[in-house]
């Protein structure tokens, strides 16, 4: 029996990823003087991935890895409107208005109407909080949580804290390493929306063979997938 289901809040319900990469083009530009756009590119993506374990994800730990990152490939010679600029840049991405993507309010909606439905998101506590207050959707949520990364045992904290165990829950989301395969280790299925824009360190290979695993091209096929599953519970 399927009686929860949990929602990824980030290129799953609304745009997170454009924005970084907008950002991440105003910091190649800022720095075109001192090296190429590609290296530029792949010094950056190298210091989040060193700086994950230290700042988490999110707008703060990307904004410290481009001021490293301006840093070192400047030598240590970065004039300070730049430094200013990047922390600029940064505010205005925590800033930014949310924009919900096609069907999410519509899907969420209906499937609140049988099932637990838990957001699970990971980042800055602040600025994740901000984005479901501007979204609208938090009162459509039975239970959010902010996590500091998404494992197969953080899944099973969760499903079983706020439903009847993983085994009877769904995780669906855009990331294949976050939202997918961590959740169908845990025992739940995993239902991969994807996005047109994806980070690097999300990639990862889809777990076709495993018979818990779904992949849709729209949220909105989402309710279809849930009840040829199963029949909706009794809330």
């Amino acid at each position: 029996m399927l009686t929860t289901i949990g929602f990824d809040a980030d290129d799953t319900l609304w745009q997170n990823e454009a924005f970084f990469r907008l950002t991440q083009d105003r910091f190649i530009r800022l720095l075109a003087d001192h090296a190429g756009a590609d290296h530029l590119a792949e010094r950056l993506e190298a210091a989040e991935r060193r700086n994950l374990g230290h700042y988490g994800f999110g707008v703060k730990g990307f904004t410290l890895s481009m001021i490293e990152t301006a840093i070192e490939v400047t030598g240590g010679r970065v004039p300070a409107s730049v430094i200013s600029e990047l922390i600029a840049a940064g505010r205005e991405m925590l800033e930014h208005p949310i924009d919900l993507l096609p069907q999410a309010r519509a899907t969420v909606t209906a499937l609140a109407a049988d099932y637990r439905v838990v957001l699970i998101t990971k980042g800055d506590l602040l600025d994740q909080e901000r984005k479901l207050a501007q979204s609208g959707l938090g009162d459509l949520f039975d239970a959010v949580e902010i996590v500091s990364d998404k494992t197969p045992a953080a899944y099973r904290t969760i499903f079983a804290r706020h439903g009847t165990g993983p085994d009877q829950a769904m995780m669906v989301g855009n990331s294949l390493k976050s939202d997918v395969i961590p959740a169908i280790e845990a025992g739940s299925w995993g239902v991969h929306v994807p996005h047109g824009l994806t980070w690097a360190l999300e990639a990862a290979d889809p777990p076709t063979h495993h018979t818990r695993f779904h992949a849709l091209n729209s949220l909105g096929a989402l309710p279809d997938l849930v009840a040829r599953l199963k029949p909706a519970p009794h809330r």
